[in-house]
């Protein structure tokens, strides 16, 4: 439904309940299920929704009560791909690939370094695709290395990192902020308070 975003498994509900709609004729409990969701869909509609939310879908004929779907209406729904996070991946990598680069030139090749230092000052590697392309038209040797080193770097980094980690440190976090702001909204009690109810 326009208007309306949903996971898949909500999709399958709905089609499910305009089937059983049509086939009863109208009556019986197929159709009063459907005008309940439907009247649920337009008071969905007309709520205004904030920016990210996170909204508990109920699945039925499933053992499990409901899924959780993350919808974002300022970047989309994160259900498919992650290309903006692969790019800043790649553009971080990059980036650490010319610090490596920059730190190997200034101990074995100093004129190489100070080339490729005035060459990163002009040219920022925060766009790495960008960066490679106009460090191929200069130096065409030094981009060959910036890339194999980012490749290596990222080849590294696959071994070591722990995603089952990266995940508590991010749980961990939020529960940290949130428990942060729970402590600055309590108002504590004073030394006043506490002798005015003592005298």
């Amino acid at each position: 439904m326009p208007g309306v975003q949903m996971m898949p498994a909500a999709v399958g509900v709905l089609r499910s309940r305009r089937v059983g709609a049509s086939t009863s004729g109208g009556g019986g409990s197929g159709a009063s299920g459907t005008s309940l969701f439907a009247g649920d869909c337009r008071r969905r509609r007309r709520a205004r929704r904030p920016a990210c939310s996170v909204r508990a879908l109920r699945q039925q004929g499933r053992s499990r009560g409901g899924g959780l779907g993350v919808v974002c209406n300022l970047a989309g729904q994160y259900e498919e791909s992650f290309e903006d996070v692969q790019l800043q991946l790649m553009n971080y990598f990059t980036y650490k690939a010319v610090r490596t680069v920059l730190t190997q030139l200034y101990e074995m090749n100093p004129p190489s370094y100070r080339w490729f230092y005035n060459f990163v000052a002009v040219n920022k590697p925060t766009d790495g695709k960008l960066f490679l392309r106009a460090l191929t038209k200069e130096r065409q040797e030094l981009a060959e290395r910036v890339m194999i080193t980012r490749l290596h770097l990222y080849g590294k980094w696959i071994k070591k990192c722990d995603h089952g980690m990266m995940y508590e440190k991010i749980s961990d976090e939020n529960l940290a902020l949130m428990r942060e702001r729970l402590m600055e909204t309590v108002i504590w009690p004073t030394d006043d308070t506490n002798t005015e109810k003592i005298g």
